[in-house]
């Protein structure tokens, strides 16, 4: 800590991140099995891209966008899980203001595109079902990077605004953070500014980007359903279900997590069970999205017999 010039107060420049910390005789446990995760994570992801990558039937769409969200998953789990990794040996699990915001940045920015990401590989599940015949038409290259930029480009903005409102704040101890990594609700209750602002900015930010994603999507699967429902054949009906359900299932996940994580109340007993559910919300999900989007898809598991087979003759 230095010294605030012109105040009897100190200025916190270090953070000290508890993690895990009450289970010091599971420290070895928790260790192997959050890096098995996260190697898991990596490679199950990686695969996943270099597959889509590398077979044209998957030159579609859908799986470039299923592409890209494996690479921000790779480095949405890539943003925490190797500190605390680091921490789990370390005495003084502690972190400087500066990588604290640094680290929010990234997780945060990673989790708004993920966000937007959804919201577009909705509104091409909208497109393939609702309008077949203009599908190609509709979602063409140009639209599908311009989504992939807008993704970008507002899950980072979100994140700058949130990181240049928390630099305004000071920090006057205690400088204890009870989770693995910074987290906006943490340093919000450390900080000795007034916060009120913040809050209000935080609020307005979770209603653009998660109340605003999570209606878009609704409205875009009950246009789908409907239209699945007025299909003739069963057999079309169930693709266009089975088709939907792997997104569905990973936008449940996410959703459902992050809004335990960040609307859940402020106390310890919260805080603690917040820490189990943010293992879920950035280590877990990660990981369970490419098997998610891989067990019940007919293309991708056709394109890793072709992958196979190329190997093997």
């Amino acid at each position: 800590m230095a010294t605030a010039e012109g105040r009897n107060r100190t200025t916190v420049t270090t953070f000290i991140l508890l993690g895990f910390s009450e289970f010091p005789k599971l420290t070895l446990v928790l260790f192997s099995i959050f890096l098995g995760i996260y190697l898991l994570t990596v490679f199950w992801n990686l695969g996943l891209s270099i597959l889509i990558k590398i077979d044209s039937h998957l030159h579609t769409p859908m799986y470039y966008f299923l592409n890209k969200l494996a690479f921000v998953d790779i480095c949405y789990v890539s943003s925490t899980t190797p500190k605390m990794l680091s921490d789990f040996f370390q005495e003084q699990k502690s972190i400087s203001f500066v990588g604290c915001a640094v680290q929010y940045f990234f997780f945060s920015s990673l989790g708004l595109i993920e966000s937007c990401l959804l919201v577009s590989m909705a509104y091409d599940r909208y497109t393939a079902i609702c309008n077949p015949l203009l599908y190609t038409a509709i979602m063409s290259p140009t639209l599908c990077l311009q989504l992939l930029i807008g993704s970008t480009l507002t899950g980072s903005l979100g994140s700058l605004i949130q990181v240049c409102g928390l630099l305004q704040l000071q920090f006057c101890g205690p400088n204890i953070i009870n989770h693995f990594y910074c987290d906006l609700p943490q340093l919000l209750n450390l900080s000795c500014s007034d916060t009120f602002f913040f809050e209000v900015l935080f609020a307005v930010l979770t209603v653009i980007y998660g109340l605003a994603s999570v209606l878009v999507i609704t409205i875009s699967y009950g246009y789908i359903v409907a239209t699945i429902l007025k299909m003739s054949s069963a057999e079309g009906r169930s693709k266009a279900f089975n088709t939907c359900a792997s997104h569905l299932t990973a936008v449940s996940l996410f959703y459902g997590s992050a809004a335990f994580v960040y609307l859940s109340p402020n106390s310890e007993d919260s805080a603690s069970q917040s820490k189990v559910t943010s293992v879920v919300y950035i280590v877990v999900i990660p990981l369970l999205n490419p098997l998610i989007y891989s067990l019940r898809n007919k293309e991708i598991k056709d394109a890793l017999i072709r992958y196979k087979r190329k190997i093997f003759s």
